[in-house]
């Protein structure tokens, strides 16, 4: 599912126009990016949890030259998924 499908199916199952539910997705979209960007968490009850992670600096391999590089180290946002997502069969 793409943005455009997911933007028709929110408008569809909320009886919103596909305008309010882009505008709602994109909010949601803003408001999620800047509390990670601050180093919250976004848990949204049943679905999931976005959450901030630092990966360390490591080494790592060019596959084409072979030589090793050095991969800095950074900031991640890491998905974990809630119990009603996770009983999905």
């Amino acid at each position: 599912m793409n943005k455009a499908e997911l933007i028709s199916a929110i408008a569809e199952n909320a009886g919103f126009t596909k305008v309010d539910a882009k505008k709602a997705l994109e909010s949601f979209l803003d408001v999620a990016t800047a509390a990670l960007k601050k180093g919250d968490k976004v848990s949204l009850v049943g679905f999931g949890t976005f959450s901030v992670i630092k990966r360390a600096a490591r080494k790592g391999r060019n596959p084409q030259t072979k030589k090793e590089i050095k991969i800095p180290a950074k900031k991640v946002v890491k998905f974990r998924a809630g119990s009603e997502l996770t009983a999905i069969k």
